[in-house]
């Protein structure tokens, strides 16, 4: 296995769930299950295939000989005629009535769409998981005041739980595209080479009612509620667009988090999860680098990048279809699914056990506060009997007089320099009185509340615990 170039998708970040959907064994089984099902239907509209085929079918959907179909495409070029000719030689007696009717893009097309759609449904449930992990720490810091930034510069006071809403919140539109996808999916069914069914009009002698019926029986046998109404020979390709955007959306909110997470570690105030056995730099054995968030960042690029090939790809279908599209979405489409499960599963991994420094928080806090607090000094001041115009004047002064200092790594002594005023009528110790941090954060802590209470219900079965990362 060390011989040959492996994705790292593979040996790295994706897990068995997702690897296993997109296997080669997985999709032949679909292909296998979708030209069962296709037999079936035909029996049972009339077409003379016997109970015997349709059982020696069924017995063989799982045994593929990879071998021998790789044989087979080797001397026909064509993938599908191969496992044709592979399933044909596990059921002989069957051989002659699979695929009755249909082009290649019935398995190949109907089997990515059984593929995605459960795809789809896995990265749901990983998306729900980091959700939950999120809304558990949201619940924990809801009142826990943080120095906001504008900028990145220093603005008012937020606090930690009200931050991960944010994020939530971004989450929380992506579910909704994901679902909106989920719930636009429709089958392809057999619709012929280019997509008149014109082949099974000669097999049912004309009867369009039953074209109806089979493509009813199909979609029926693998979950899906209705056929498109019109294709070509494929699926419309706006259906990948679709996918991906949804993909790349995702790709798109955890890039946001975890990037927030790492502008916050920089300033020791939030931490990932740093294992007691962890290396975080070969040369500098004391670093605690954001690695997890730094791969969340990295992966979601390349999801957002690959999310462009199918857009170009359903661009550029040339009237019923053209094969340009096949090799691209070998690699693009399943590629984004391992990705965004790595993203997600790293996301979870990492929401579930931040850990928040809290007296450096506190000490940011109150290194800025002064600042922060200065219209309240000033209104307190104003009730003392002070002129607002005039103690306006002594804030602005004492304020740039503090930072100049703080520039030259003293710390802020605002609060000594507005008590020196006589003007300002308020000692150091009244002034510093006015400073709990709880005063400034607003309604952070009600809208954490409220915000919580309004999803709670959409990830209340979701697990909580730390996703697994193998590297």
């Amino acid at each position: 296995m060390y011989e040959h170039y492996q994705s790292p998708l593979i040996s790295r970040y994706a897990s068995g769930d997702i690897l296993r959907l997109f296997s080669p064994q997985r999709r032949v089984e679909t292909w296998r299950q979708l030209w069962l099902a296709l037999a079936k239907a035909e029996r049972e509209l009339g077409l003379p295939i016997t109970e015997e085929q349709i059982r020696e079918l069924e017995e063989h959907i799982t045994d593929i000989d990879f071998d021998c179909a790789a044989r087979r495409e080797k001397e026909v070029r064509h993938d599908v005629m191969a496992h044709i000719y592979a399933y044909g030689k596990a059921a002989p007696s069957a051989a002659g009535i699979i695929h009755l009717g249909a082009t290649s893009c019935y398995v190949t097309d109907n089997g990515d769409l059984i593929l995605y759609r459960e795809g789809l449904r896995i990265l749901r449930g990983r998306l729900l998981a980091v959700l939950k992990a999120l809304a558990d720490f949201a619940a924990r810091y809801k009142a826990l005041p943080t120095l906001g930034y504008t900028h990145y510069q220093p603005a008012q006071l937020v606090t930690v739980g009200k931050r991960a809403t944010l994020w939530m919140q971004d989450l929380l539109s992506d579910l909704e595209e994901l679902d909106f996808t989920l719930e636009s999916i429709r089958f392809l069914g057999c619709r012929g080479t280019t997509g008149t069914e014109a082949s099974f009009l000669d097999l049912f002698d004309g009867d369009g009612e039953k074209i109806d019926r089979l493509n009813k029986l199909l979609a029926d046998a693998f979950g899906f509620e209705a056929c498109y109404p019109v294709c070509g020979q494929t699926y419309p390709r706006k259906t990948d667009s679709r996918i991906l955007n949804a993909l790349s959306a995702i790709a798109q909110s955890c890039y946001r988090m975890a990037q927030d997470i790492r502008l916050l570690q920089h300033d020791r105030q939030l931490e990932e999860p740093f294992e007691d056995s962890q290396i975080g730099s070969s040369a500098m054995a004391y670093k605690r680098n954001p690695m997890r968030c730094e791969r969340i960042c990295s992966l979601s690029r390349y999801l957002m990048a690959d999310a462009m090939n199918a857009p170009l790809t359903a661009s550029a279908q040339w009237l019923e279809r053209t094969l340009d599209d096949s090799a691209n979405r070998r690699l693009s489409m399943p590629e984004a699914f391992l990705c965004a499960d790595a993203v997600l599963r790293l996301a979870q991994n990492v929401c579930a056990g931040l850990h928040v420094n809290e007296k450096i928080i506190d000490r940011t806090v109150r290194e800025y506060l002064p600042f922060i607090a200065t219209e309240n000094l000033l209104m307190e001041a104003v009730k003392r009997g002070g002129d607002r115009q005039q103690l306006h004047e002594v804030i602005r002064r004492c304020s740039m007089e503090a930072t100049l200092n703080m520039r030259e790594g003293l710390p802020c002594d605002l609060l000594s320099r507005l008590a020196g005023c006589p003007e300002f009528g308020l000692s150091e110790e009244e002034l510093s009185a006015l400073l709990n941090p709880a005063d400034y954060i607003g309604r952070a802590p009600q809208q954490v509340e409220a915000f919580l209470a309004q999803y709670d219900h959409l990830w209340a079965d979701a697990d909580s615990a730390p996703a697994e990362i193998s590297v």
